[in-house]
């Protein structure tokens, strides 16, 4: 996590930090890993196209080198599947996409990312998400609308994230080799999270593809041209 401050502000680590989400096969898993990522995602939302059972993800968790997280994406399961899942898979990190509150997220003993739809008529209010989500360690503005599912392709106006917000976040939906680097220009963004944008398939993600988004991350960050560098 970022460097925080007394008041609870942050600053940003000097590099974007990558999230390759929706993984279901080990060696797409070991090639994000080769190529510096920071983290997978491993979907248990019952409408995705690439939702993992736990026997599946703790073999793609098992086979993670050192110091690259796994995140466990929930969207609306029951609080007994959540646990059952962290207990097979030993998630670093939970991510919740659904109607989930503040303490429901926050049960289960582990840091949680809390998403929010920015698609849709006017997407979630921002600016009570602090209060409303208190425990949230960060937020991941996501283009699905209210009540959709990530891993949309879409993207949305990245100029409706707020220059003062006073959490780390991530940009996702819609993101690809192509777009992530004015992505990154336009928000300032702690961290970018990528799924369709570097798969042939759903759940079936291409090595090039990826390879490309990381260095168009790399670029952005060598070019300095973070937005903000928020404290």
């Amino acid at each position: 996590m970022p460097d925080t401050f007394r008041d609870g502000s942050f600053r940003h680590p000097p590099r974007t930090r990558i999230k390759c989400c929706g993984m279901t096969r080990i060696e797409d898993a070991l090639t994000a890993a080769a190529l510096g990522v920071d983290a997978i995602g491993l979907i248990f939302a019952a409408r995705s196209k690439r939702r993992v059972d736990a026997r599946q993800a703790a073999t793609i968790r098992d086979a993670l080198p050192p110091f690259v997280d796994a995140v466990a994406l929930f969207m609306d399961n029951p609080a007994e599947e959540v646990r059952a899942t962290i207990d097979a898979v030993r998630p670093s990190l939970l991510q919740f996409h659904g109607g989930e509150d503040d303490a429901f997220c926050a049960a289960f003993g582990l840091p949680y990312m809390k998403a929010v739809a920015m698609g849709g008529e006017g997407g979630e209010p921002i600016g009570t998400l602090v209060a409303r989500y208190p425990h949230a360690r960060a937020f991941l503005f996501d283009s699905h609308a209210t009540g959709e599912a990530g891993g949309s392709g879409r993207t949305f106006d990245w100029a409706r994230v707020p220059q003062d917000f006073a959490r780390p976040f991530l940009i996702a939906g819609g993101l690809t080799p192509d777009n992530v680097f004015d992505a990154v220009r336009a928000t300032g963004a702690w961290g970018v999270d990528v799924s369709s944008g570097i798969e042939s398939a759903p759940g079936i993600k291409d090595a090039a593809r990826m390879r490309r988004f990381v260095q168009e991350v790399m670029r952005a960050d060598n070019a300095g041209t973070r937005s903000s560098q928020r404290t």
